[in-house]
């Protein structure tokens, strides 16, 4: 089974390079302007794992992650955060939020990949 992935994110360009390193891995691959448009597509199918930014207009990616945490079929699903932020106290939240994981931009395609087969197996 294929698995989804919702990439989350307010640049065009930051979607559409983890969209194609996700699609060349073989994963089907949903994008997302923004925290509402995320949770307005998130119900169409299920997502097996989403990749968010912090810093979006909007909804952030932590209201994006406890609006998900407190819907049934999201509860579990891995959240991982891709951000340029890498201050301590914004890990801290995104934890508590319930981020499963934070990579740090920018970053290598290997180990965006790595982290993603780690999470989502």
């Amino acid at each position: 089974m294929t698995k989804t992935i919702m990439v989350v994110d307010d640049s065009a360009t930051m979607r559409q390079m983890v969209s194609f390193a996700l699609g060349s891995a073989g994963y089907q691959v949903v994008e997302a302007t923004d925290g509402v448009d995320a949770l307005a597509k998130s119900g169409a199918q299920k997502m097996h794992l989403f990749l968010t930014d912090l810093h979006m207009p909007n909804m952030d990616g932590i209201q994006l992650m406890r609006q998900l945490r407190a819907a049934p079929a999201y509860r579990f699903t891995p959240i991982v955060l891709l951000t340029t932020e890498s201050k301590q106290e914004k890990k801290m939240e995104g934890k508590a939020a319930g981020a499963t994981g934070w990579i740090v931009k920018p970053f290598q395609i290997d180990q965006l990949l790595a982290v993603v087969k780690k999470v989502c197996p």
